[in-house]
């Protein structure tokens, strides 16, 4: 499997590429990192250094993949944090250019806005973006509750209105829907983990791409949800345990190559 992944970068830390990338090596598959920002760390922190790319630099960037006669071997096209306002139309622009190449080939799109508790922390004209123009050419979607209600102007909560909210997003594109649970055309699944007392910047992208790439491997949404639930769990426990501050990604990796499965997943419809 090969998934081309767009997404910021930091030097310290893990979030975007920098938290995605090795889960995904670790389960055996090949990634083609592009970035949108280099940072030097997370912003999350208050302060970093480090330059936005520009879309201009970011469409060289993916033409010089597609010059290597790539795309047609590309399964996954992934993003996440975008940066800049000109990064949605290049990942619209290169998710055309993939499936064109590869009719195959599925969009996956984290749309990272924010959260309940520190609200919107993208630029502001991002969260519009995505709403009216990249979700809705995304074959699979994975916001937070928080994300899910900017996307459908609601206020997911409990397992009705969540599912109820899944749909109407899934009616305007993505077929595909991982908030808490995953909502696919074969039916909707949970899954319950014990509560860790901690925030980590970074899991919601290891999230996405692991979910991403197991559903693309066997198109079972629960087995899916399973393997990925039981390796961020293990991936939290472990930064938890540490007292880390940010991910302990590397240690982890036992947990991702060979997940415990020790959750169980029930399906709600």
């Amino acid at each position: 499997m090969k998934v081309l992944s767009i997404q910021s970068a930091v030097a310290y830390g893990h979030v975007g590429n920098s938290a995605a990338v090795f889960p995904l090596q670790r389960i055996g598959v090949e990634v083609l990192p592009v970035y949108t920002v280099t940072f030097s760390n997370h912003t999350g922190y208050g302060a970093w250094r480090g330059p936005l790319i520009s879309p201009a630099d970011v469409a060289e960037v993916i033409a010089g993949i597609e010059d290597r006669g790539v795309f047609p071997e590309i399964d996954v096209v992934l993003s996440g944090y975008q940066g800049g306002e000109g990064i949605g139309d290049v990942i619209i622009d290169a998710v055309a250019r993939v499936k064109k190449a590869n009719p195959d080939a599925v969009y996956a799109c984290d749309p990272v806005m924010g959260n309940a508790k520190s609200g919107c922390f993208v630029a502001p004209a991002i969260p519009e973006l995505l709403r009216e123009r990249v979700v809705p050419v995304a074959d699979i979607i994975t916001p937070n509750q928080f994300e899910l209600g900017f996307l459908t102007g609601t206020e997911p909560g409990s397992i009705d209105s969540t599912l109820a909210s899944a749909d109407m997003v899934r009616a305007r594109g993505p077929r595909t829907v991982l908030v808490t649970m995953v909502v696919d055309d074969a039916g909707s699944w949970i899954v319950q983990t014990p509560l860790i007392p901690m925030k980590a910047n970074g899991s919601g992208d290891v999230t996405a791409a692991l979910f991403t790439a197991h559903y693309r491997r066997t198109n079972d949404a629960a087995d899916a949800l399973a393997r990925t639930a039981s390796s961020v769990f293990d991936l939290l426990s472990n930064t938890y345990d540490a007292g880390s501050r940010e991910l302990r990604l590397i240690e982890s990796q036992e947990a991702y190559a060979h997940p415990r499965l020790q959750f169980t997943v029930r399906q709600v419809r």
